[in-house]
């Protein structure tokens, strides 16, 4: 008894078009290595099997006593307040990148995230190749068009053909044309898309259809990575510096962290040119907080700007990188190392706590709180859906508002601590 083999040809492998070319994408770990524009000199670390580290230690601390390292740029960062903006504004694009990229803090007046309208510019202009992440959004946001309107042309002809099949069944007489039609295709039939008669609207004609390319990028549009198409650079090419258009504008909170947090901003007023103390800083926020904006003695302890900076400063400072959250209808989005390694994972709602006596000790002061305080359940409905859609967790924050007594104590400590 002999057992024969046969040789098997080796199975065939599938023809897959070569990948187009992709810009390599910038070492963000290395470009925002530094999570804020401050250094730190740590001692090395203490190694129990290997005793020079204990001479590596002594010798680092003993170097840093003698020669003491700054902590701060050599060079003071320097912005504007704008009264029209209600912000803070670096003109200076050095130090518009050091404040992006040590920190993600501000925004692009003419980008919607990262000052990047000057790269724009250049590629625009053909002075360099590649793409900013504006153009890779915007190119990511068409081929998703595309897909959707792929995607219902493929589910359109799925219910013309059902369509069909029922019309076929009515006109050989078949009595029951509903319990056939369920058996076909395993749901109640659905009205034709596209149809006079339907009232929706008309879907595309057969041009239109041939103006988007056949899709297989399957049903997940959201992780479909489009390619990134580099322009062709002319020969020539003007010669003549662009002026950069751009500056980074500061939110009330982020300028305030910087100059009394940090101690590494230093904002000047847009009218004089001068400096402006902390404290006079911190009665500018309050002020502008409003709209329009109150007078000095008309501000009080739960201003918003003040409620919003105290939220601000305390995620700050357990490293989370805090970028505002207008966009999502919510005052704060967190990220765990910011916005060009990971989505937001938190959206924080800022809310006053008015848990004082004081608080309830007329009638007019808790009109007063219930107006501010007090929220619907629909409210919360709204704000909790539009998270879940973005697949984000919902923090609410309640701070604690002290009576004018203790929050006048409290400022003119601070402004002892500031100045």
């Amino acid at each position: 008894m002999g057992v024969s083999f046969e040789a098997q040809a080796p199975p065939a492998q599938c023809e897959t078009a070569p990948r187009p070319f992709q810009a390599p994408r910038p070492n963000y770990n290395k470009l925002h290595a530094q999570p804020l524009p401050v250094k730190t000199y740590p001692l090395p670390p203490l190694i129990p099997h290997n005793p020079l580290s204990l001479i590596h230690i002594a010798f680092t601390y003993l170097f840093q006593l003698v020669v003491r390292p700054t902590s701060h740029p050599v060079t003071p960062l320097r912005g504007y307040f704008s009264l029209e903006t209600r912000s803070v504004h670096i003109i200076d694009h050095v130090t518009a990148r050091i404040l992006w990229e040590q920190g993600f803090f501000g925004k692009g007046s003419l980008s919607r995230s990262e000052p990047a309208w000057l790269e724009r510019e250049k590629i625009r202009q053909g002075r360099r190749a590649g793409s900013t992440s504006e153009d890779v959004t915007r190119m990511r946001r068409e081929e998703r068009k595309q897909f959707k309107t792929e995607r219902a042309r493929k589910e359109r002809e799925v219910i013309e053909e059902k369509l069909a099949q029922e019309a076929r069944v009515v006109a050989n007489g078949i009595e029951d044309a509903k319990e056939i039609t369920a058996k076909t295709i395993g749901h109640v039939p659905m009205p034709a898309v596209g149809l006079a008669s339907s009232g929706c609207p008309v879907p595309p004609k057969e041009d239109e259809r041939n103006a988007f390319p056949p899709s297989d990028m399957g049903a997940d549009a959201d992780a479909y990575e489009p390619s990134i198409k580099v322009p062709v650079i002319p020969a020539e090419v003007a010669t003549n510096a662009i002026l950069n258009q751009e500056h980074l504008q500061l939110t009330l909170e982020e300028a305030f962290f910087l100059a009394y947090g940090l101690g590494v901003l230093e904002i000047q007023e847009a009218s004089n040119s001068e400096t402006m103390s902390t404290s006079k800083l911190f009665s500018v926020c309050r002020s502008n907080s409003y709209f329009p904006p109150k007078p000095s003695e008309q501000l009080s302890p739960d201003d918003p700007f003040l409620l919003s900076y105290v939220v601000y400063h305390h995620f700050r400072s357990l490293g989370w990188v805090v970028r505002p959250g207008i966009k999502f209808a919510v005052d704060h989005l967190l990220y765990n190392r910011g916005p060009v390694f990971t989505h937001a994972e938190f959206a924080v709602v800022v809310l006053p706590s008015y848990t004082h006596a004081y608080w309830s000790s007329t009638p007019e002061l808790q009109s007063r709180v219930e107006r501010k305080a007090k929220k619907s359940w629909w409210w919360l409905h709204c704000v909790n859906r539009v998270q879940t859609q973005v697949r984000k967790s919902l923090v609410l924050v309640y701070v604690e508002v002290p009576p004018p007594e203790e929050m006048g104590s409290t400022l003119g400590e601070l402004a002892e601590v500031a100045d």
